[in-house]
């Protein structure tokens, strides 16, 4: 297995996402391939502009955009045939291409020498920045800073990449399959992270339970 290899079924499995949303929220042909290609691309297009690589760089993977391509083709062309596979599938993908964007984008800063903050940056912008766009552009409020934890997964990565706790090819993929398992966690258990309403209710649950032993 090949960060190659990795790095395809991620392209894969977020140009899968946009183009599904696309078509969820009734976007024409020409909306359903920007959103796939936004989605499988858009975090490290970001990534590479705030860590100085050359955006042009993503022109070089011609391989990824004829594979993104040829997915999201596939998805407009057998939707009904392909969803109840995807939401079946869909979060395990997901899951591989996070941890390896992650870890790729983190080993991107690293190798620039870049501070451990630019690390963990470019592993959460590569990691989670495309579905970020994707559900700002379906109009949608972003999965990965609301719902789900999802980005703290990208975090963790950049963390242990920037700190030089993984640098041999073995450790690179242990890490990954440690952060492709708490994902698959994560949304197999609902993992969330706290709100402020959740805390302001268990402030209150608390005084209210104080109340009733002083007065009980």
């Amino acid at each position: 297995m090949t960060w190659e290899v990795l790095s395809m079924i991620g392209t894969i499995a977020f140009a899968i996402s946009g183009a599904i949303i696309a078509m969820e929220e009734e976007y024409d042909i020409l909306g359903v391939y920007i959103l796939g290609i936004v989605t499988a691309f858009g975090g490290g297009a970001i990534r590479n502009l705030l860590i100085g690589v050359p955006v042009s760089a993503l022109w070089e993977q011609g391989l990824f955009f004829q594979i993104a391509l040829l997915s999201i083709t596939i998805v407009f062309l057998f939707l009904n045939n392909l969803l109840k596979l995807w939401q079946r599938w869909g979060n395990f993908f997901d899951a591989i291409g996070l941890s390896a964007f992650a870890i790729q984008g983190g080993i991107y800063a690293v190798e620039m020498g870049l501070p451990i903050s630019a690390v963990i940056v470019a592993s959460v912008l590569t990691g989670s920045g495309g579905g970020i766009i994707r559900d700002l552009l379906a109009g949608r409020k972003p999965l990965v800073l609301s719902a789900e934890i999802y980005a703290v997964w990208a975090i963790l990565a950049g963390i242990a990449i920037g700190l030089k706790l993984t640098v041999t090819s073995f450790e690179l993929y242990a890490l990954f399959v440690v952060i492709t398992v708490l994902r698959v966690l994560s949304y197999t258990y609902n993992w969330k992270l706290p709100k402020r309403l959740d805390i302001t209710n268990s402030v209150l649950k608390l005084a209210q339970s104080k109340n009733r032993n002083i007065h009980g």
